[in-house]
């Protein structure tokens, strides 16, 4: 019995996941920004929705810093780049 081509797909994209580095973006704590502004570049940058900007902040705020973005480095590494020229430190690790 031969395999259907629906499973020869999936098995690819599996693969495809597993193999595909993944990196998070961090974004860290300070005294200068408000509340207000992190939340708007992660609405802005990451493409959050005003809930999980407002939770990931709130993290930041009590934690010291939060993965706010999951992927690939290059990708991650625009975000940064992005988040930093608002003045809001992040790494890509």
């Amino acid at each position: 019995m031969k395999p259907s081509p629906f499973w020869k797909e999936e098995s690819d994209v599996i693969e495809q996941l597993l193999t595909t580095e993944q990196y998070d973006l961090i974004v860290f704590n300070d005294n200068h920004n408000t509340f207000e502004h992190v939340i708007e570049t992660l609405i802005d940058v990451c493409e959050h929705n005003p809930l999980q900007a407002e939770q990931c902040t709130l993290i930041i705020h009590h934690k010291g810093k939060c993965a706010v973005k999951m992927g690939e480095f290059d990708t991650l590494a625009t975000m940064r780049n992005a988040i930093c020229l608002r003045g809001i430190s992040a790494e890509v690790q």
